[in-house]
């Protein structure tokens, strides 16, 4: 069975978060108008959800539920 590597799965939860981090600070800024309080909430809420995202998907390598054996290269 082939598994990610801590570093592949760092990676995906910096990109996701970079997305992430303009839709917040976008509707953050939106709500208050101010740069300094979106920005706060926006590198706050990544800097949170970058290690909840990574535990939850260090959590699902050891989850078999809908996983199919490689196959065999013969």
């Amino acid at each position: 069975m082939e598994t990610e590597s801590h570093t592949r799965s760092l990676t995906k939860a910096l990109s996701w978060r970079l997305i992430a981090l303009a839709i917040t600070t976008g509707v953050s800024y939106g709500l208050s108008e101010s740069v300094a309080v979106a920005l706060s909430i926006g590198l706050i809420d990544s800097a949170v959800k970058i290690g909840a995202y990574y535990a939850h998907e260090r959590a699902w390598m050891n989850v078999s539920f809908g996983r199919k054996p490689a196959a065999s290269q013969t």
